[in-house]
């Protein structure tokens, strides 16, 4: 794959389905894992318009940022804080239409209204979670976000659990 993406869709569905393809074919040809996570948040945001897309991984009994695209981030999230960090507690995904009202959000930006957190799980385990912001309420679905975004969580799998300290 080249640095330049192929979304010709104006649908989520169809961006995401477009997507897919192109992140494995980014992935396959780069082995380093910060890299991959690095190139596959930037795909994500530039393909889908979201506000703020990354990645965080488990060290220790925190979350710790990795790789992301978007404003400065919380750097560390402990287990069962936020929205993260209970995604990664209860080890499913977190689709949260209105952050505000999420008890214990974490708001590391002001201009983040809605979120999904799908875990990056790897043998297993949890290794990390990617995070997913949006700028407007209500943003995510579970049948489409939730669907595609576990995909993607599935394709870095192996490059979080590499820079994860479990």
């Amino acid at each position: 794959m080249s640095e330049t993406l192929n979304i010709t869709s104006s649908g989520r569905q169809e961006r995401y389905r477009e997507l897919l393809p192109q992140l494995k074919s980014l992935v396959e040809q780069e082995k380093d894992a910060i890299a991959n996570i690095a190139n596959v948040c930037a795909a994500l945001s530039q393909a889908m318009g979201f506000f703020w897309v990354g990645c965080y991984r488990v060290y220790g009994n925190e979350l710790l940022l990795g790789p992301f695209r978007g404003d400065i981030a919380c750097t560390r999230i402990r287990h069962g804080k936020g929205v993260c960090g209970s995604a990664w507690a209860q080890q499913t995904t977190l689709i949260i239409p209105d952050v505000d009202a999420f008890p214990g959000h974490i708001a590391c930006s002001s201009q983040s209204r809605s979120e999904v957190v799908v875990p990056v799980f790897h043998e297993g385990k949890v290794v990390g979670v990617l995070d997913v912001d949006s700028d407007k309420l209500n943003d995510f679905s579970l049948s489409v976000d939730g669907y595609w975004l576990a995909e993607v969580a599935r394709l870095i799998a192996p490059f979080v659990k590499d820079i994860a300290l479990l």
